[in-house]
């Protein structure tokens, strides 16, 4: 049911660009934007053409013209908002989109919040909650992987997989329910064994797609990958050339880096967050040795650590840097790649000498490069790519990116948990339905079927104003 209110107005795009949209939606939307608009010709004017109508025109206030405009009109229900609503295609003039609003403003609208036109368009059952939610993050989104995850969860694929694992449920739920009317006569409706399989089913999905937000998560912020090693190993210097801009310090004196540096670089389609830590040795600096516990945080952050380390290193030091990096991502997840800087000062049969002497565990890989005369470069870009790539959770056609989603799955799981140890332990039918209803209740919180205005509000205030 579309619901009815004020009405609201919102610049609609970023400024700075030639051409600028100014957006209006409510009850009064056509009838206060016909109030400032004067179509060209002898045409007709905003309150009486049909929807999905794009007039030419010109803004005015009294006799003054504003600017010449092209203006999209919708008739609810067949708006972004569910409502009436007009769009304003101006040119991009700070001075003019301003006059636009303050006449919308003097007429009758008021200035949206954050998120308001979208929010509309979640009550007024044009999207549901995580649709809602991936629209933030396809505005947001800065690659191509996390523009498509955003799409996917915008078009519904998230939603149809959480709506399907909830019907499952509810059929089961109710069932139980009914049983419960007609306890004094000690039927059974519904199958446990078949129970037993859907709670499974569910189960596993749920787990599955909270799983999921782990890689889902870093595509939508970045991936983020740790350079670490020892100091003057030529960790800056490989930012540099990544990054192909001098964002790092690069001296011959050990222990320059002794803060955190980041930037971002989108390969493939993928963005890479890099961290350039501070060298990993023994020191007496308290600065350094901050510097060096950051680098550990750091190492803990990341979803990929590049070790780097020099071609005439011993393979035993390089060996014993690698298994303490293993030691603090162990059972992880993590992804290291063992990176052999410095080639340039040694032969082709130095370098594989010292690749038969590094050890590595499955998953694990090792490159040569010289990041100063930037060969191997690619081959790292590739190598980082394949690395994402390679991961099972990346290939799944879901993908969850929204903590608040992930915390509701969690949920979802304990409380099929207990139903599954419920029906194995024989406890009574209404406890189980208890869980089961928990269930549900969790997996409608996702997509907005159950939802407080405590959670509508810290959801849509992240949103920017105009969407």
């Amino acid at each position: 049911m579309i619901r009815t209110g004020d009405t609201i107005c919102a610049p609609a795009t970023a400024s700075g660009g030639a051409i600028a949209v100014v957006r209006i939606s409510g009850p009064e939307s056509l009838v206060i934007a016909g109030k400032i608009f004067v179509p060209g010709g002898k045409k007709t004017g905003i309150t009486a053409v049909a929807g999905n109508t794009i007039l030419f025109g010109e803004i005015i206030e009294g006799p003054e013209v504003i600017d010449e405009v092209l203006v999209s009109v919708f008739r609810a229900p067949h708006s972004y908002t569910g409502e009436d609503s007009v769009e304003i295609s101006c040119h991009g003039s700070s001075f003019i989109q301003k006059r636009i609003l303050e006449l919308f403003i003097r007429n009758g609208a008021r200035p949206a919040k954050p998120g308001e036109f979208t929010q509309r368009a979640f009550l007024n059952g044009k999207m549901d909650l995580s649709q809602a939610e991936a629209v933030a993050d396809l505005v947001k989104a800065s690659g191509e992987a996390s523009h498509r995850l955003a799409m996917n969860q915008m078009r519904g694929g998230f939603s149809a997989e959480i709506l399907k694992l909830r019907d499952e449920l509810l059929h089961f739920a109710s069932l139980i329910e009914l049983e419960l009317d007609f306890g004094e006569e000690d039927v059974e409706f519904a199958d446990r064994t078949e129970l037993k399989k859907i709670v499974g089913k569910v189960s596993s999905v749920s787990g599955t797609l909270a799983d999921s937000f782990l890689i889902g998560n870093a595509i939508k912020t970045g991936i983020p990958v740790a350079i670490v090693g020892k100091p003057n190993s030529g960790k800056s210097t490989l930012l540099n050339t990544l990054l192909l801009e001098e964002k790092a310090i690069v001296s011959e004196i050990p222990g320059t880096t002794r803060d955190v540096i980041e930037d971002t670089l989108i390969i493939k389609g993928i963005e890479y967050r890099f961290i350039d830590t501070a060298g990993l040795r023994e020191t007496n600096d308290i600065i350094e040795n901050l510097g060096i516990k950051k680098t550990r945080e750091k190492i803990i952050q990341a979803s990929v650590i590049l070790l780097i380390d020099e071609l005439n290193d011993e393979p035993d030091s390089i060996n014993h840097r690698a298994d303490n990096i293993r030691e603090i991502i162990r059972g992880s997840g993590k992804k290291l790649i063992l990176v052999i800087n410095k080639s340039d000062t040694g032969t082709v049969s130095d370098a594989e000498e010292l690749r038969a002497k590094i050890r590595l565990d499955d998953g694990e890989s090792v490159i040569f490069i010289s990041a100063r005369e930037k060969t191997g470069i690619d081959e790292l870009r590739d190598l980082l790519a394949a690395v994402v790539e390679s991961d099972k959770l990346f290939n799944e056609s879901v993908i969850i990116t929204n903590i608040r989603h992930y915390e509701a799955l969690i949920k979802v799981s304990d409380s099929l948990r207990r139903v599954m140890d419920g029906l194995d332990s024989g406890i009574p039918d209404d406890l189980i339905a208890i869980d089961i209803r928990q269930a549900i209740h969790y997996l409608g919180e996702i997509t907005g079927e159950i939802t407080t205005d405590e959670i509508l509000g810290n959801i849509f205030r992240n949103f920017c104003i105009g969407k």
